[in-house]
């Protein structure tokens, strides 16, 4: 089975990395871009059998800073 899992910091956390895609948006003409916020995706592909409990073990022991993100599980459709 494949499965996604978005991370993304929580709001109110500071995001050098999307500040910094934004200063570059504007400096190649972008105009209308109010806000970038970066995340990352890992695709993983796991045992059909694996649980729903055992995929947000594995975000919150690994996959995820709980204390400054968030994730979201996905699972997709092959």
């Amino acid at each position: 089975m494949k499965v996604h899992v978005h991370v993304s910091l929580k709001p109110g956390v500071l995001d050098p990395q999307g500040r910094a895609i934004h200063h570059a948006l504007e400096g190649l003409g972008f105009i209308g871009v109010n806000d970038v916020r970066a995340g990352r995706l890992i695709e993983l592909d796991v045992a059909d059998d694996t649980s729903d409990a055992a995929l947000d073990d594995m975000c919150r022991k690994l996959l995820a800073n709980m204390v400054i993100e968030n994730y979201r599980i996905e699972k997709v459709a092959a």
